[in-house]
């Protein structure tokens, strides 16, 4: 069947097509990508070629992959001090708090006298039910020596941990157990709290202690609210100290719940990213209750943004001292190695238009990193006096005066006391003794401390015993000389720091937190404010 001449020209037709449609995308995508090719052609490329050269031409065998791994930080080393780079481990390390919880056989553990030491059987967790207990000694896992001084942590850790429904087989020595104990436990989903106390601290107040923020940060806030409910509590204090931060949707849900309708908690805004804005939704169930919220200098991140939102809503007080600093948000990027990439992606502003971020300098991480140590030579602990306040002012909702550019500035400052320290007592706290001296005297005297019901149980006994003159002759022993005179004048803070750890080791963390709070001038000033119903800001209350 002949062709048709009108046909003969069809493919021609198409492929001239097809070209012309390849060169009108390829220079509409060179036009609005000529920055980013520019950009990849002047260094990827160029990154790209030193790499193949040292993996192909080099004098020695190298493994490409570890220089890859030793570069990437010192490229984000350039950029904010927040933007970094994380390696497998530490991604699964770093994202078990934030979850809510990690695979593994849930115990708490420490290296002492070179053999691994259980500590705590976390409830909810694979070993709870199994029989383990505080004070056995795990010596093997699936017939692998964990005994030894060469034994690192990271290695246990492997060794414990793993996927979910796997078993791992210890050996275990116990106490008075003639022979070792065999326990074959399957790993779990073990429960990492976020909330890690929530009790009466007063009659009519409740106190709820925040570590950090993450996935179950705001249900395990709820049910503390729950527990505390349940007692009639009228007054509430929020303790965010030691809290680095972590998901900022926790600290916005947890603010929400204190807060009227309509009201600005924080917002985010980056080159890239459009500003943000997160109101309170008017649900909150707790819009009246008076509030305190604790701040220290380890308090970070999702803390400053809480505390910020109490602060420029003038919802509540703010008492310690000033808050770290950081106001970057960052976004998780992950490789395909298992990796991550936390790359800062915006700032977050308070509700007055506050960035709480600190001065920093490119690349120059060593002098960020020892902010709170130029702190401490400033005498900012002390005195509120000493703080600088460099950002730019702000006001809140009810025209107080705040700042921004370097943290939170508490409404109430209360520092720290130094009037019994010594050279004895930095002597000892710094070696690391208090703590070794703890873990060995409740590692001995496990079935006697078991035995008391409560705090005031313990404290009486252990003043009975003079455990702080145990202490110094353990310290003396220890290369630590014993010092009568300034033992005395620093007896308080011995003590307190004594009875904290022993009660940690023995019960739990949330108990040595009821103890230590129960001689905390920061707690104390917290109570004299709810008692004289001064938690709400009034702004004749600032200008004084």
């Amino acid at each position: 069947m002949p062709i048709k001449r009108s046909n003969r020209f069809i493919p021609l037709y198409v492929s001239l097509g097809i070209l012309l449609g390849v060169f009108i995308g390829s220079f509409y995508a060179n036009m609005y990508s000529r920055k980013s090719l520019n950009v990849m052609n002047s260094t990827g490329n160029k990154l790209y070629d030193i790499l193949y050269s040292i993996d192909d031409q080099y004098v020695d065998t190298i493994h490409i992959d570890e220089i890859v791994e030793k570069a990437i930080p010192e490229i984000l080393r350039g950029l904010d001090p927040h933007s970094i780079y994380l390696d497998q481990e530490q991604v699964e390390q770093s994202m078990a708090e934030l979850d809510g919880s990690f695979s593994g056989i849930g115990v708490q553990f420490l290296q002492y006298q070179d053999s691994v030491l259980i500590t705590h059987v976390i409830k909810g967790g694979p070993s709870e039910n199994s029989g383990l207990k505080a004070g056995d000694r795990i010596i093997s896992a699936n017939g692998e020596s964990l005994v030894g001084k060469d034994i690192t942590t990271d290695f246990i850790m492997k060794k414990l941990k793993g996927p979910a429904d796997t078993k791992v087989k210890l050996e275990v020595v116990r106490r008075n157990e003639k022979s070792p104990l065999t326990f074959t436990i399957v790993r779990g989903s073990v429960p990492v709290r976020t909330v890690t106390s929530a009790y009466m601290i007063a009659p009519e107040t409740g106190y709820i202690s925040i570590h950090s923020f993450g996935d179950t940060t705001y249900p395990e806030f709820l049910a503390a609210l729950a527990k505390l409910e349940q007692n009639d509590f009228n007054n509430l204090i929020i303790d965010l100290r030691g809290n680095l931060g972590g998901y900022m949707s926790a600290a916005v849900d947890i603010a929400n719940e204190f807060l009227p309708k309509g009201k600005l908690i924080v917002y985010t805004e980056g080159r890239k990213s459009p500003r943000e804005n997160y109101y309170s939704n008017g649900r909150g169930a707790y819009q009246h209750i008076p509030l305190v919220i604790l701040i220290d200098e380890t308090s970070a991140s999702a803390s400053e943004i809480l505390a910020g939102a109490i602060q420029d809503n003038d919802r509540g007080t703010i008492v310690g001292r000033r808050s770290f600093g950081k106001g970057l948000v960052q976004i998780p990027i992950n490789l395909g190695d298992g990796s991550m990439l936390r790359l800062t992606k915006a700032r977050y502003y308070t509700a007055s238009g506050r960035c709480l971020q600190k001065p920093y300098t490119l690349g120059a991480d060593d002098e960020y990193q020892n902010d709170l140590l130029n702190r401490l030579d400033h005498g900012e602990y002390y005195s509120l006096d000493s703080i600088k306040t460099e950002g730019q002012s702000f006001k809140t909702s009810i025209g107080r005066t705040v700042y921004g550019g370097g943290g939170v500035i508490p409404d109430h400052f209360v520092g720290v006391d130094t009037t019994d320290i010594t050279s004895y007592y930095k002597d000892v706290y710094m070696s690391g003794l208090m703590n070794k001296f703890s873990i060995q005297f409740v590692d001995n005297n496990r079935e006697k401390l078991s035995s008391f019901e409560d705090l005031k149980s313990i404290k009486k006994y252990l003043d009975r015993i003079n455990i702080v003159d145990k202490f110094a002759n353990y310290a003396d022993q220890n290369g630590v000389r014993r010092r009568n005179l300034m033992i005395q004048r620093s007896y308080t803070l011995i003590s307190s720091a004594l009875y904290q750890l022993i009660i940690n080791d023995a019960f739990d963390r949330a108990s040595a937190i009821e103890y230590l709070n129960e001689i905390d001038p920061v707690i104390s000033k917290s109570l004299e404010l709810i008692d004289k119903k001064a938690t709400f800001p009034t702004l004749e209350e600032k200008e004084k």
